[in-house]
């Protein structure tokens, strides 16, 4: 099942997400006559910290310390993917994966391409591969997906943030066309937006 999981930032989509596929593999009934495979969630880290960036990089520490302290206590294995790209990574796809998160993801893009002085639109082969490879991604997989949602806010002073805005919000709508599943996290609270048929 693919899952998109949105919240504003420090909602606790992440750590719900964890949760959840940490429950998808110990609920699954495979977890005895398979449990080499089921005991592996694979974790698409986005982020890539600019070197000086502490702040960033202590948030990206205590995701680390997290899933760790998850891995003691359930008897999992986090394998975490942080030198491919979403896409790349979605294309080879393992039983249980965590996508954390498409924003990260999406700001590496623009910044990548140039496109923040592109017009509207522009990063649309990239963000449309990224759906296709949601899209294919096996039924009988679980997959979850951490997006911001940041529609909530003020319109952003600076066309880099309304960029950003623009193209996340439409990529949101995409993915969630191709979920199962849409949970809208807030304040560490889920709420189920769309629910798996």
């Amino acid at each position: 099942m693919r899952t998109l999981v949105l919240g504003g930032a420090r909602s606790g989509k992440s750590s719900w997400a964890e949760h959840e596929l940490l429950a998808t593999a110990a609920a699954s009934t495979d977890c005895a006559s398979d449990a080499a495979a089921s005991a592996v969630l694979h974790y698409i880290a986005t982020a890539r910290p600019w070197p000086g960036d502490s702040d960033f990089h202590s948030r990206v520490k205590e995701h680390r310390i997290r899933r760790q302290a998850q891995a003691q206590e359930h008897g999992v294995v986090w394998y975490t993917v942080d030198d491919v790209d979403a896409v790349d990574a979605l294309a080879s796809p393992k039983r249980r994966m965590l996508l954390d998160d498409v924003g990260t993801w999406l700001t590496h893009i623009l910044d990548a391409q140039g496109l923040w002085e592109a017009p509207r639109g522009s990063v649309a082969p990239w963000t449309h591969s990224l759906v296709d490879a949601v899209r294919n991604f096996p039924a009988d997989s679980d997959l979850f997906i951490v997006s911001p949602e940041v529609g909530f806010g003020v319109i952003p002073e600076h066309r880099s943030g309304r960029l950003f805005r623009d193209e996340i919000g439409l990529l949101n709508q995409q993915l969630a066309a191709v979920c199962d599943r849409v949970v809208l996290v807030v304040a560490g609270c889920p709420m189920e937006v769309k629910a798996a048929s």
